[in-house]
């Protein structure tokens, strides 16, 4: 664990019911013309709309029906700017708000977005805050409302990349469990999982600190008793609570710790297989687990590292005396009762190994994990989840 770190957040974070109500009256502080970026029909954010007309604003919408592209970004961006807009307000899962959070920063900075996209991009630093984001999540699992990146894909490169930056993080976030009431349940399980990852993840990452350690064994013990119940019952209200709060918990851990390889796999195979995220973390996350315990066992790695995995493993069991591998079978069991398939499902193929090892091991995620993984381990990853 470092002692020498930074922590982010957006200005203000709102949790409650009905609390997305309240965006339009946020949003006046900010500016007289909003762009609404939502995945949601204009019949399931009426309400939401209202509220922002109700409070004299002109309204431009953009909706976003898949996650965000080069040309997705570009299409909203020119949008925004031909309605010199002066706030941007999201509504919906991960690919909304990452899609907005681009928007936003976008309309400041001069220059193409390629211009500032790592690895197919110059990766230049963003030099400016972005237009005022408020990001209101519909999904318990990306976290991406705390966030200070996006994820965007380039199907001309078959790659998804990072826009990142401090500038990027909302001045509100608002946290309205009542809005993921309806979500069908494989996304409950997928985004769920996803979640579950982003705060396994930092909490074992090269990078983490007091303050993303509280977080996470906060999120952590949030799922492990709501996950099973809100798949079980989406109309559970206490556990959609523990979900959204989680999520939250999980998106400012990410942002203020490192993920892991779990994600480093993730990022490169959400290019190439027409899967969940949250799904892919789910299959990678077991065999991950176990592989970067053997690994640090093997090379005499710290032992301090050992007894968090065995720490992690005593907050997902609720058993005082699970070591590690009990984790690792608990994880295994979570992903069975919430049917998440293998890979080999999605498309994923023992050819595809080596380019997928390769682009892994050069991923951002990647540097957070707690131990270099040789090819080989990363491979029996890779093995066991396909």
């Amino acid at each position: 664990m470092t002692m020498n770190f930074e922590f982010n957040t957006p200005s203000r974070i709102l949790v409650g019911d009905g609390k997305a109500l309240e965006a339009g009256r946020l949003a006046k502080e900010f500016g007289d013309t909003v762009l609404l970026v939502s995945l949601e029909s204009n019949v399931r954010i009426k309400p939401l709309i209202d509220a922002i007309l109700a409070s004299d604003l002109k309204l431009h919408l953009y909706p976003v029906d898949q996650e965000p592209t080069v040309e997705i970004v570009q299409r909203g961006l020119d949008l925004g700017k031909e309605n010199k807009c002066k706030v941007v307000i999201a509504i919906g899962g991960g690919s909304v708000l990452d899609t907005a959070k681009a928007i936003s920063v976008l309309m400041t900075n001069e220059g193409d977005i390629y211009d500032y996209l790592e690895v197919i991009g110059k990766g230049k630093t963003l030099s400016k805050p972005g237009v005022p984001l408020i990001t209101i999540p519909t999904t318990a699992g990306t976290g991406a409302e705390v966030t200070r990146n996006a994820v965007i894909g380039s199907p001309e490169h078959g790659v998804k990349v990072s826009l990142r930056s401090p500038y990027m993080l909302a001045k509100v976030a608002i946290i309205d469990p009542v809005l993921t009431h309806s979500v069908p349940r494989s996304v409950t399980a997928s985004t769920g999982m996803d979640a579950l990852t982003q705060l396994i993840e930092p909490f074992v990452s090269n990078k983490a600190n007091p303050i993303t350690d509280a977080l996470c064994k906060e999120g952590m013990a949030r799922v492990v008793r709501a996950l099973p119940r809100v798949y079980a019952d989406g109309d559970d209200g206490e556990a959609r609570a523990d979900m959204a709060v989680a999520s939250l918990m999980s998106g400012l851990s990410l942002a203020n710790a490192k993920l892991g390889v779990v994600h480093g796999f993730a990022s490169v195979l959400g290019g190439m297989l027409a899967a969940p995220h949250g799904a892919i973390c789910a299959r990678l996350l077991p065999p991950a687990m176990s592989v970067n315990v053997a690994a640090i066992q093997a090379r005499a790695a710290s032992q301090d590292l050992l007894t968090r995995f065995d720490q992690l493993a005593r907050i997902l069991t609720n058993q005082p005396m699970a070591t590690a591998q009990d984790g690792v079978a608990w994880l295994e069991n979570l992903g069975n009762q919430l049917e998440i398939l293998p890979l080999s499902q999605y498309g994923l193929t023992e050819q595809d190994f080596p380019l997928v090892i390769e682009r892994t091991a050069a991923a951002s995620s990647t540097k957070g994990n707690p131990i270099v993984l040789t090819a080989g381990e990363m491979e029996t990853i890779l093995t066991k989840a396909i």
